[in-house]
């Protein structure tokens, strides 16, 4: 195929991709009331399912920490057309985050013709472990990360004469960052992976930053999260996990590399 040829067949990819989010973005904007009240406003709400579940662990485990302060924020909108935009971004990112199994799937398929046999036996699985750990990502921002950093920035106040009132854009700002940013970064080691075919990353380079890594994760916790150590591990851990998986998948694919190369050798 020529290089514009390949541009058609992408543009085509992305054309489905795109149809497939608006039409979730569509379905999602008829009940946009609904998923506004209890779905985007959940973790504002004092009674939200995090906050309960944390309060009884911390009871279990006796750490009040976890018992997070009662919310005490308002919303405010400030522009005139900014609730009829907001259900708009509200259903396109619920739209993207459903349909993102099938939009990843749209760019394998059109990824997939470049590579070889052997490849694509090592990606085998690739679209439902990425979806898998996107998914896991959103819902880990969303049921964790979101709700201590609610909680802490909503409830913070430089003195008693300051109330907050936050404007409900920037709600959703926060939310929307953490929850696809925490997709994204879920996707690690999907692009570990790749990123060690090619020989651009090693396990050695990872192993050599690793120190790096965790520190900028346990800051990034400490940040979000209530000054206790219980919180702030029950945050980082899953991150300093998902950074020791992505090393061993780096380790397996130059092992890989390796076997395959002494098997050349010896022919």
């Amino acid at each position: 195929m020529h290089f514009t040829d390949h541009i058609e067949e992408l543009r085509w990819h992305i054309v489905r991709a795109l149809i497939a989010v608006i039409v979730v973005s569509v379905l999602m904007w008829f009940n946009i009331e609904w998923i506004f009240d209890k779905i985007l406003l959940g973790p504002a709400h004092a009674d939200f399912i995090s906050y309960r579940w944390l309060c009884w662990l911390g009871n279990e485990l006796k750490l009040d920490g976890l018992c997070l302060q009662d919310l005490k924020i308002k919303f405010q909108n400030t522009d005139l057309a900014g609730q009829f935009t907001m259900s708009f971004s509200v259903s396109f990112m619920l739209g993207f985050i459903i349909a993102f199994p099938y939009v990843f799937w749209e760019f394998w398929r059109f990824i997939k013709p470049a590579l070889k046999e052997q490849e694509l036996k090592y990606a085998g699985g690739i679209v439902f472990w990425s979806s898998l750990l996107f998914l896991t990502g959103v819902l880990f921002a969303y049921f964790i990360i979101v709700p201590f950093t609610v909680n802490f920035f909503g409830n913070y106040q430089l003195s008693p004469s300051f109330q907050n009132i936050i404007t409900i854009g920037s709600y959703y700002d926060t939310l929307n960052d953490l929850v696809l940013g925490m997709g994204v970064v879920f996707e690690v080691p999907i692009v570990v992976y790749f990123l060690a075919k090619v020989g651009i990353l090693s396990p050695n380079i990872m192993r050599a930053q690793r120190r790096f890594a965790i520190v900028i994760i346990f800051v990034v916790a400490a940040v979000i999260t209530p000054p206790d150590w219980f919180s702030i591990w029950m945050v980082a851990i899953p991150l300093v996990m998902l950074y020791e998986g992505s090393i061993i998948i780096a380790s397996r694919v130059l092992k890989s590399k390796q076997l395959r190369n002494t098997k050349y050798d010896n022919l």
